[in-house]
């Protein structure tokens, strides 16, 4: 019996190492820019659904996006288009030139072609329509996945 417990002890041993483990591995940084407060808030409600990220700064504005990539560093950057000052596809430019690495996922609620290929020409990795959380969220595992692997599509 005294044998019987003792394995038990190695069994919940290796499963707080494997824990431990998993913890420690490594969360992609996001960074949230849009220039209304409660889309953030749901963003980041969205994103806390998801494994492996850890959202490191908002911004309102294109020139709070560029100053808090070039602080933070994120690995990744969802970003309205439409905002004051520096729109989000220019924003999106200089967080790319900032940190080549960093993929930028652009929302917006107008889905013309013409802001899809400006978005696309900026460097951006994704377009998603705003409103469509699903779809944002099947983006954003994408770009992990790839993150994960350590290369881009």
């Amino acid at each position: 019996m005294r044998l019987q417990r003792c394995t038990h002890s190695i069994d919940y041993l290796m499963l707080a190492q494997t824990a431990v483990c998993q913890r420690k591995r490594r969360d992609f940084t996001v960074l949230l820019v849009d220039d209304q407060p409660n889309v953030r808030v749901g963003l980041r409600m969205l994103l806390q659904l998801e494994a492996d990220n850890t959202v490191v700064g908002e911004a309102g504005n294109g020139a709070e996006a560029e100053a808090l990539a070039r602080s933070l560093g994120p690995d990744l950057v969802i970003m309205d288009v439409e905002m004051p000052g520096i729109d989000g596809i220019a924003a999106a430019r200089r967080c790319i030139d900032l940190q080549p690495r960093c993929i930028v996922i652009i929302l917006s609620i107008h889905n013309r072609p013409e802001v899809r290929e400006r978005a696309m020409a900026a460097g951006a990795w994704a377009f998603v329509e705003k409103g469509k959380p699903q779809e944002l969220r099947d983006t954003f595992r994408q770009a992990l996945g790839v993150l994960r692997s350590n290369t881009f599509a």
